[in-house]
């Protein structure tokens, strides 16, 4: 029996449930508060030229010389291409002798009305002769009408000849050379204008991403921010762009082939570092959250049945499984809609510890960023472990 005893005594102490003196389970927490959240979206789509124009002629001939540089910028109203002015110049020259002559056949016929009038009331002349003279004037002045539209018509396309710029921005390759033929509105342009600064972003958002966002704010979870919503772009190589945009509308109706909205999104481009074409990823700000809550993605674990739980701090500093209500992503942590209110503490760190340990157990809780409280003066310590082939004080 004494030996027994002298061998229990030189025996493994035992640590404290959780490792902590009194049994407690060293935790670190988080307290919940409530923040102004923006929660984002990231779609993808492609730069587009926010204005595009195709040159194209508007009279036909020889195209006598290409007076631009391909790739280069230009202006509006800038000459790109000159037409053989020669056939247009005659036909205005045409039109306005047409004009001149049907301007002097005017003034004879107006006077000849008057003298008829005049005899018309001592009975000179007959009814119908007045009539017959008027009827000339009145033609003669419809003449002079049609040679003026006549003559407006032969020079405009007198200056269509000149084939102008219609919007200032970057100009392509030119499709034709000189001394080619072109006609007038032909199908293939001579070159393409396009506004790179500012430039479009169109991304596209499937139509349950809308439907879920209209319910969020009819709900009153998000509202919308003053302003323009403010979009950033996410370059092919991950890069930010410098400069933030704003989201101008969403088309008016669901594309039938891929189920989704096209967004369209406005940006400055002062380096021209956005092309027609390029793939960018846009990331939205779709409302704001006044009071929003917010909690690491790491704490919050699933029930089989796929419901979101947290572990919480009761006020008796025991353990407790918190149900909570998540709806999306912010970063790294769950933007909470339920469960947690303002003051709550949600464990962090020790998790594994509370899950072994038993219902009730105490904690010791420490604020996440803090270093663990020292024990109170003459708690018991845990005691260390044996080495192996021995025990702790040494003794058989």
């Amino acid at each position: 029996m004494a030996t027994g005893a002298v061998l229990a005594g030189c025996g493994k102490r035992q640590a404290p449930p959780g490792g902590m003196p009194g049994g407690s389970v060293a935790v670190s927490v988080i307290t919940v508060k409530t923040e102004r959240v923006e929660p984002t979206v990231e779609l993808t789509g492609r730069v587009a030229a926010s204005l595009t124009a195709e040159v194209r002629p508007q009279v036909g001939g020889i195209l006598r010389k290409r007076l631009f540089t391909e790739g280069a910028d230009v202006k509006e109203g800038e000459l790109l291409y000159e037409i053989d002015p020669a056939p247009y110049q005659a036909v205005f020259n045409g039109a306005k002798a047409a004009l001149a002559k049907a301007e002097a056949n005017v003034e004879p016929l107006r006077l000849k009305a008057d003298r008829y009038a005049e005899l018309l009331q001592s009975e000179a002349v007959s009814q119908q002769d007045f009539e017959d003279a008027d009827a000339a004037r009145k033609l003669a002045i419809a003449e002079v009408d049609a040679a003026k539209a006549s003559l407006e018509t032969a020079r405009i396309n007198l200056e269509y000849t000149k084939v102008l710029a219609p919007i200032s921005g970057r100009i392509g390759r030119s499709a034709v050379t000189d001394g080619a033929l072109v006609t007038a509105n032909q199908q293939v342009p001579l070159a393409t204008i396009q506004k790179l600064d500012p430039a479009f972003v169109d991304v596209t958002q499937s139509s349950s991403e809308m439907l879920r966002l209209r319910r969020e704010l009819e709900s009153g979870l998000l509202s919308r921010g003053k302003g323009e919503a403010k979009v950033e772009l996410l370059l092919d190589d991950g890069s930010k762009y410098a400069h933030p945009g704003t989201m101008k509308f969403s088309e008016a109706f669901v594309d039938p082939g891929t189920g989704s909205v096209t967004l369209r999104n406005l940006f400055p481009n002062p380096k021209l570092l956005l092309l027609p074409g390029m793939f960018v990823r846009a990331v939205l700000t779709e409302g704001v959250v006044e009071q929003g809550i917010l909690v690491p993605q790491r704490v919050v674990t699933r029930t089989p049945d796929g419901r979101a739980l947290v572990m919480a701090v009761t006020e008796a500093n025991t353990a407790e499984a918190r149900p909570i209500g998540v709806e999306r992503t912010v970063g790294d942590q769950w933007l909470v809609t339920s469960g947690l209110k303002p003051g709550d503490r949600v464990i962090i760190e020790g998790l594994q510890q509370v899950q072994r340990a038993r219902p009730g157990t105490p904690l010791a809780v420490t604020p996440f960023g803090e270093k663990p409280a020292a024990p109170p003066p003459g708690a018991p310590s845990p005691a260390p472990a044996p080495e192996k082939g021995g025990n702790p004080n040494g003794k058989p």
